[in-house]
């Protein structure tokens, strides 16, 4: 796991001999992460910094392997390299006089950032401690410089105060996150719009359907009451042939009858 946090801030002189491989003598060390555990309590935290008491054998190890170039001028801090591990890197530099200081920092922690803080720590420290620093015992310093330590690793824990490259990437990652929620917003809001589309769909299909239905049964029952009407009508129309014809023919016999006596008796 990786992250962007402080773990270590260390100070070193190199004391090169002509032909021979350098030595690397530890002068102080602050270990800002174990003061981070004890006054915030981040118990939680203890397997991301496991084996921070490792930090000054680790980073001296690094440094006498493959030893900083010296500041271009005298008295700066200069040649700095950056070697990472699987979960740290190890930013350093150093001067003309051996003096090396070095920054401990999880793998997300700008590199540039970390150049700054040994600069800015660096004229605090060789304007303290320069002069103790050239022929100080190995751990002699660690109280001395921890003020020091202590002041640049709270002041550059928080990598977007001290950086605008890094804050305005935290702003845009801020706009990014909101763009991608009003994105999924909006999205969300499309596919409720096509599924009350769909349904609005739905309806003037069933509505459609209802109206032919109802057109249809409407012309279906006109039909069948003008069938019925016909049927009255022509049943009507039977009853009143049946009653009257009979009685037109007898009518008519009758009249026939009479019209022939007549013409028998003058």
């Amino acid at each position: 796991m990786t992250d962007d946090k402080i773990r270590c801030a260390l100070v070193f002189r190199i004391d090169a001999a002509l032909g021979s491989t350098p030595s690397v003598a530890l002068l102080a060390k602050y270990d800002f992460v174990a003061d981070y555990e004890a006054h915030e309590g981040a118990a939680s935290e203890g397997s991301l910094y496991a084996g921070r008491g490792n930090y000054g054998d680790a980073v001296s190890m690094v440094v006498k392997s493959d030893p900083p170039g010296t500041g271009a001028e005298v008295g700066a801090i200069g040649g700095f390299k950056v070697v990472q591990s699987d979960a740290h890197q190890v930013v350093y530099g150093g001067d003309s006089d051996g003096i090396c200081l070095a920054i401990v920092t999880g793998l997300r922690y700008p590199s540039r950032v970390a150049t700054q803080m040994l600069t800015e720590t660096y004229g605090t420290f060789i304007k303290e401690l320069g002069e103790k620093a050239k022929s100080a015992p190995p751990n002699s310093l660690h109280k001395p410089a921890k003020p020091i330590l202590t002041k640049m690793c709270q002041k550059y824990s928080d990598v977007a105060s001290v950086d605008k490259a890094s804050a305005l990437i935290g702003k845009v990652e801020g706009v990014k996150v909101q763009m991608q929620d009003n994105i999924a917003s909006m999205l969300q809001n499309m596919e409720q719009t096509e599924a009350i589309s769909d349904q609005a769909n739905q309806l003037n299909e069933q509505a459609s359907v209802f109206k032919k239905k109802s057109t249809d049964l409407k012309r279906q029952m006109k039909c069948k009451n003008m069938k019925m009407t016909l049927i009255i009508v022509g049943l009507i129309v039977g009853i009143l042939l049946v009653i009257l014809v009979p009685l037109i023919s007898k009518a008519k016999t009758s009249s026939d009858s009479s019209s022939g006596a007549e013409d028998a008796n003058p």
